[in-house]
């Protein structure tokens, strides 16, 4: 047995059934976590990779969106230039 270290609940692991660094998921309140430890069964939680994905996705757009304004704005400097 082990304990969830998020809502403390005890959750049933065999210890020849995992390994160390294996990841499951508390079945009280879902939480991702990290087998630490085999004998005895040691659970730590587990930052969700998901949601640094998210910033990082969200991160890179706002760089996109950047380089387009700066190419918009070479445009216009190239139009101006027509017109003088």
């Amino acid at each position: 047995m082990a304990t969830c270290p998020e809502c403390d609940a005890e959750i049933e692991v065999d210890e020849f059934d995992v390994d160390k660094g294996d990841l499951i998921s508390c079945p009280d309140c879902g939480s991702n976590l990290e087998v630490t430890s085999i004998s005895p069964v040691e659970l730590e939680s587990v930052e969700e990779d998901d949601d640094e994905d998210e910033d990082d996705d969200e991160a890179e757009g706002e760089d996109d969106d950047f380089d387009d304004d700066d190419e918009v704005d070479d445009e216009d400097d190239t139009a101006g230039e027509d017109f003088d």
